[in-house]
Formats: structure tokens, sequence, C-alpha cells
């Protein structure tokens, strides 16, 4: 069979309702008139005339987040500690190769909105489509939230996977799985008052202290009207010994920009 690689990242934009009141991720756009003048300021002498069609550069300017969009997890977001005590893993220390694998997504739009997804589940599911998990896949999760970006209500939207469904995808050699929610975990607000004093919601909502989910693909913001989408500046996911690069070429542009995934690992 041929390989198939499937972009489901969502875009960063202005105005939509993608996180919590607050984490919004902002973008101002400057067009190429209005980056003239800063253009201006790199070469001496030149002049507005002496530029094609009197033309500047035009940029964006991001305020965001590593939590906004589609985004790679490190496990350095959950905890300071993994493995019962060692450093946890920042972004460039996430293996490459985990993030290019293949992938199986399992169906939960039917499960209700706050529903803490079970190790249960997870095998029903995998049993539903006739697939047995090898290690190193990566694992995707379709919710009731998909349908609900960008909708007031998307924040508290979804099914969320459990502890037990973690470790169950862990057990089976799995490191990076994906969700199409705000979180891993069910949506926060249906737990609010749990988490003050109910001891097995904190054990559904922890994070297994060895290696905790992450997500896969690339952060985006959206263009203007009227121009192409580019993608967004993220984090670097290399270490800068690593001198392999993932890229995506913007077609209005002669240059690239380069990406990160958002994964859980």
């Amino acid at each position: 069979m041929a390989r198939r690689i499937v972009d489901i990242s969502v875009p960063l934009q202005n105005d939509v309702p993608a996180d919590p009141p607050g984490g919004h991720p902002t973008i101002e756009y400057i067009d190429h008139q209005q980056g003239l003048p800063r253009m201006l300021q790199f070469f001496d002498g030149l002049k507005r005339e002496d530029l094609p069609d009197g033309q500047g550069w035009a940029v964006e300017k991001v305020h965001l987040s590593t939590h906004n969009g589609t985004h790679l997890d490190a496990p350095w977001h959950f905890h300071p500690t993994m493995n019962h005590g060692e450093r946890s893993w920042t972004i460039d220390e996430v293996p490459l190769d985990w993030c290019f694998q293949p992938a199986v997504k399992l169906d939960f739009r039917h499960l209700p909105d706050g529903y803490v997804a079970t190790a249960a589940d997870v095998d029903n599911e995998l049993k539903r489509i006739g697939h047995t998990l090898s290690p190193l896949e990566i694992v995707v999760v379709n919710t009731s939230a998909g349908m609900k970006y960008g909708r007031q209500d998307y924040v508290t939207s979804g099914c969320g996977m459990g502890y037990e469904a973690t470790m169950y995808l862990l057990e089976r050699g799995v490191r990076l799985t994906g969700i199409d929610g705000w979180s891993w975990d069910a949506p926060f607000v249906t737990h609010r008052q749990e988490i003050c004093g109910n001891e097995e919601c904190r054990a559904h909502l922890g994070r297994p202290q060895g290696r905790p989910p992450h997500r896969l693909l690339p952060h985006r913001e959206i263009a203007q009207s009227g121009t192409t989408a580019v993608d967004g500046f993220h984090r670097r996911l290399l270490s800068s010994q690593d001198r392999t690069r993932v890229r995506r070429m913007d077609p209005r542009r002669r240059h690239c920009r380069w990406l990160s995934r958002h994964i859980f690992v």
C-alpha cells in the first residue's frame, strides 16, 4: 500500500474560540506597503522607487503559547520529572522518528461530552476496525469536539482519554497520540468540582509517571482574505546537532518556515 500523508492540523486564526478565554493567539498582518519602511532600513540609500512596484516585505507577527493550534507537547509540559525522577524531556529531545509512523484513528465521536474513555473502549474500537496495534504507531482520537472547532462550546466538548486507556496504548508500544479536543483529558469543566476532592477523578486526570501522551502536527496561521495560508512558526523540534529538517514551502514566497509537530509522548 502506498504511503499516504494526511494533514489534519488546524490553522491559527484571530478571533476563533479554540482556547479558553485569554489563551487565544493573536496575529498582526503587515502587508507589502506597511512593511516597506522596515525593508528600506536594511539597505542604505534604497528608495521606494527602486523596488518592483514599490512594494516591501509582507510579514506576520504572531503572539501565542505552545498550546495554541495543532502542536506537540513534550513531557516537560506536564511535569518536571518522568520515569520516577528522571528530568522530563523538552521538545528538542522527542525522537523525530516517532513523528513519522503509520497512524490509526479511533472513532469516539459517539461518546458524550465529558466521558472518560477506558481501556475497554480502546480495545473494542480496535476490534471493530480490525486493527492490532504495533509499536510506535501513532493513535489519533476522533471525538465530538472535532465538529465543534471554532464554536464557543469547543473547549468544553468531546470525551477524554483516561489513565487506563492511556496505559493500554503505552503498554503496546504507542508513543505518540493525538486528539481533536482541546486536551487529552476530558473537558476540565466536567470535572471542576470533583478535582477539588475526588481522588478517583484525580487518578483519571493524572498522567502516568512514565510517558505522558503527545500530539503531532504543525502550527499554521490562516492568511488574510485574498492571500495564501502560510505556516506559522511554533518551536524547533530538532536539536541543534540534527541537520535534518522538515519543511513546507510557502507557494507565495521563496523561503521555507520550519515546522514542528504536536504529539503526546
